[in-house]
């Protein structure tokens, strides 16, 4: 069943003063090919938004069509919006966890305003420069991270669509880079493709990939 996140935590940050609470999300950690994506919301301070944003939530826990019909009201209503990335080679350079990180800062730096405090989905990072907590299953909980976290699945998935045309024959707008049985056979019959995550040491013969 779908969790629906509430903005308890915006508002008891709002009724402080710190009106520009951003949240942050990623997508495609755990994919084998493309970008990883991070999304960055700062939401308004408005009673109504809770029902205006009434069908956003953990973007995994959304269809494509209701994802990108939410994407579109996030963005008119949101203060400040951004997304970043790290690509597949950075991945490979610098690891997951930093590309992650590094994502995330871009998405950031990439806002038009400077948030007050920070919301993140759960993230190892200890000397993160963002004030705020990383919150376990973040997207659950805020509706700033859930924000993010749709942002950063529409855009991705629109990279990896983009992408299927750049390269034939494996389907990433189908599977969209991640561990299916058909990317699978794509990547045995094909091999490796630029974009691929060589760092994951994805095996197609095996049932699963080294992650």
């Amino acid at each position: 069943m779908a969790e629906h996140p509430g903005l308890h935590l915006e508002q008891a940050l709002w009724e402080n003063g710190l009106l520009k609470v951003c949240g942050v999300d990623e997508a495609g950690r755990g994919a084998w090919a493309g970008p990883l994506t991070a999304g960055a919301v700062v939401l308004p301070d408005d009673a109504h938004l809770q029902h205006r944003l009434a069908g956003v939530r953990d973007s995994k826990q959304m269809t494509p069509r209701q994802r990108e019909r939410w994407a579109v009201e996030i963005k008119t209503l949101a203060v400040a919006w951004a997304v970043g990335e790290a690509s597949a080679a950075e991945i490979d350079d610098i690891g997951i966890l930093p590309a992650n990180r590094l994502a995330m800062v871009r998405a950031i730096q990439g806002l038009s305003v400077t948030p007050d405090y920070y919301l993140f989905d759960f993230i190892h990072w200890k000397t993160c420069p963002y004030p705020g907590p990383r919150l376990v299953k973040g997207e659950t909980q805020s509706l700033s991270i859930a924000a993010a976290s749709v942002l950063a699945k529409t855009s991705r998935d629109a990279v990896m669509r983009a992408l299927d045309e750049e390269y034939p024959g494996y389907a990433f707008g189908q599977h969209k880079g991640y561990g299916t049985s058909l990317h699978r056979a794509a990547i045995q019959k094909l091999g490796l493709a630029p974009i691929h995550r060589q760092s994951f040491k994805i095996q197609p013969e095996n049932k699963r990939a080294d992650l």
